[in-house]
C-alpha cells in the first residue's frame, strides 16, 4: 500500500511539473532561438541548457498570476525521497529544560539593536523552544544511482554513515529559500556532493519557517542545532562534536542565517555568557568557520544589482518592500498582525542579525567563505566581503562569470558548479584540519574557461558603509505597504 501511494504521489508530481512546463514551450523556444543566432550576452557565457532552465525557472518565480504562499510553500516541502549515493538519518533534538539559550539570544537581539531601542519589550513574537529536526547525511560509496535505505533503524543508518566518514568534519547546514520555502529534503543531493568531497558529514537543520514562525525562531533553532552538536542532549545518537570541527554552511536565505549563527555567538561570547543546556553551564565557542553559497545579506533589497543583473539571473525585481504583485491571501498570509516583511517585524528588518550589512564589526570571526555569481545579489556580497575584509576576517572569495543565484543547486553538472563545490569542500577540509592554512584570496573564475583571475579587493565594491547604510534607511522609510514575498527562491521550484 505505501508502495502504490509513492508511486502515485511520484507521478502527481511528474503531472503537475509537467503542467508548469507546458505554457513555457513558447519561452523555451524563444531562448533556443535566440541563442543559437548569438542574439543574448548570456549565449556567450553559457550554454544552451543552463539559458532554457533560467528563463524557465525566472517565469515560474515570477508569474503574472501569484499563486498564495501557504501553497508555494507546500511544493517545495515535498519530500522526494531517499535514493542513490547517499545516507539520511533523521533526528530530532529535544529542547533543554532550560530557557538560557533563549535568553542569550534575546540579550543578543537587545545588546546588537539601535541604542534607542536597548531594553525595550521586542516587537516580534518570542519563538518558543522546540524540538528542531535535522537530518544526518553522508556520502553512501556502496550504493548505485537508484539504490533506496535499507530497512533499518534512523541510529543505524547514522552508524553506517559514520563507518564511511574519513573525517570528523561537519557541517550544520541551513537551507536556502528565503526563509519560507524548502526544506532539508530539498538539499539533500547537494550534501551528498559536498560530504563526498569532504570525506565528512552534514547536519541539516529543519528549522521553523515564516510567516508562521517569523524572526527570531530559525535563528533559536539554529543555534540549538549547534549546541545539540556541541553537548548532544539525553538520548542522542551522537557523540559531542568539537567546536574546530564544526563549519557553519547554508545557501541564501540560509547563508543569511550561518552569519547571523555566528554573530549571535559572536555578541554571546562578548557578554560573557555561559548557557545553562540539560543541567550544566556550557561555554559558548565559536566553530572553525563558515561557508555561504550567495548568501541573502540585504533584508531591504536597497542595492543596484537587483534591477541591474537581472539578464544572469532568475530572481525577480526587487518588490520586496512594495505593495503591488501581493500574493492572494491565504491562511499564512497577511499576517495577524500585520508587517510588511514575511520573514522579520517591521522594527527589526534592519536590525543586524536579519540584514547583516548593518552590523559594526565582525573583528574576531573565523575565516569565511563565500561564492557567489553574476546575480541579483551581487553587490551586497561583494560590500559584504569588504566590510569582512576590512573588519580582519579572514574571507575566501569566489565569484563565477555569468552564474545566477545559487547556480550549484540549479545547475550541478556545470564545470563551475563543479569547481564551487571543490572550492566550498577544499575550504571546510583546510578550515577543520588546521584554519592557519587558510590565506584570504578573492578569485573571479571565467566561465567555461574556468581560469582564474585575482580581484583587488580594495576594488571590489564602490560602496561605503555609510551608503550602503543610508540606502537600506531610505528604502524603508519610502515604502509603507505590506510586502511581497522575497525573491531568494530555491532553484528546486
Amino acid at each position: 500500500m505505501a508502495t502504490d501511494e509513492k508511486k502515485e504521489n511520484a507521478l502527481g508530481g511528474r503531472l503537475e511539473l509537467l503542467r508548469a512546463i507546458l505554457p513555457k514551450l513558447p519561452l523555451i523556444l524563444k531562448v533556443i532561438l535566440v541563442h543559437a543566432i548569438g542574439g543574448s550576452e548570456t549565449s556567450r557565457h553559457r550554454d544552451l541548457k543552463s539559458d532554457v532552465i533560467i528563463a524557465v525557472i525566472r517565469s515560474l518565480i515570477d508569474p503574472s498570476k501569484p499563486r498564495p504562499l501557504s501553497e508555494v510553500q507546500a511544493m517545495t516541502l515535498k519530500d522526494p525521497g531517499v535514493k542513490g549515493k547517499l545516507w539520511v538519518s533523521t533526528v530530532a533534538s529535544e529542547p533543554p529544560p532550560e530557557r538560557g539559550i533563549r535568553d542569550a539570544l534575546l540579550a543578543a537581539i537587545d545588546a546588537l539593536n539601535e541604542p534607542s531601542a536597548r531594553g525595550a519589550e521586542p516587537s516580534f513574537k518570542i519563538p518558543e523552544l522546540v524540538p528542531v529536526e535535522a537530518e544526518w547525511t553522508g556520502y553512501r560509496a556502496a550504493a548505485s544511482k537508484n539504490s533506496k535505505p535499507p530497512a533499518i533503524s534512523e541510529e543505524q543508518k547514522y552508524h553506517e554513515m559514520m563507518k564511511e566518514c574519513k573525517n570528523s568534519t561537519t557541517i550544520l547546514y541551513l537551507h536556502g529559500g528565503a526563509y519560507y520555502l524548502c526544506d532539508p529534503s530539498t538539499y539533500r543531493m547537494l550534501l551528498k556532493r559536498l560530504t563526498k568531497l569532504t570525506g565528512g558529514r552534514a547536519y541539516s537543520v529543519r528549522y521553523r519557517l515564516a510567516p508562521q514562525d517569523p524572526f527570531p525562531a530559525a535563528l533559536l533553532d539554529a543555534f540549538v542545532s549547534y549546541f545539540t552538536l556541541l553537548y548532544p542532549p539525553p538520548g542522542s545518537i551522537h557523540e559531542a562534536v568539537a567546536p574546530g570541527d564544526i563549519v557553519f554552511g547554508g545557501d541564501s536565505a540560509g547563508g543569511n542565517l550561518s552569519l547571523a549563527l555566528l554573530r549571535t555567538l559572536m555578541e554571546v561570547r562578548r557578554q560573557n555568557r555561559k548557557i545553562s543546556w540539560f543541567g550544566e553551564e556550557r561555554e559558548v565557542p565559536l566553530p572553525a568557520g563558515v561557508a555561504s553559497m550567495s548568501p541573502w545579506i540585504d533584508m531591504a533589497q536597497s542595492l543596484p544589482s537587483l534591477t541591474r543583473n537581472q539578464q544572469w539571473c532568475y530572481l525577480p525585481p526587487p518588490r520586496l518592500l512594495s505593495g503591488e504583485h501581493q500574493p492572494p491571501a491565504d491562511s499564512i498570509w497577511p499576517t495577524n498582525p500585520p508587517r510588511k516583511h514575511i520573514y522579520v517585524d517591521d522594527d527589526y528588518i534592519l536590525h543586524p542579525l536579519a540584514s547583516l550589512q548593518m552590523a559594526d564589526s565582525w573583528e574576531g570571526a573565523p575565516p569565511i567563505y563565500i561564492s557567489c555569481g553574476w546575480e541579483s545579489l551581487e553587490d551586497e556580497i561583494k560590500y559584504f566581503v569588504s566590510k569582512l575584509t576590512r573588519d580582519g576576517v579572514t574571507v575566501v572569495f569566489e565569484e563565477y562569470e555569468a552564474m545566477p543565484h545559487v547556480f550549484e543547486c540549479l545547475l550541478p553538472k556545470l564545470p563551475e558548479a563543479e569547481r564551487n563545490r571543490e572550492g566550498y569542500a577544499s575550504f571546510v577540509k583546510t578550515v577543520c584540519e588546521d584554519p592557519k592554512k587558510i590565506k584570504p584570496s578573492y578569485t573571479a573564475i571565467k566561465a567555461r574557461t574556468l581560469k582564474e583571475l585575482e580581484i583587488d579587493v580594495e576594488k571590489l565594491t564602490p560602496h561605503s558603509e555609510e551608503e550602503v547604510r543610508d540606502l537600506a534607511r531610505k528604502k524603508l522609510s519610502v515604502q509603507e505597504a505590506p510586502v511581497a514575498p522575497p525573491p531568494d527562491v530555491a532553484a528546486k521550484l
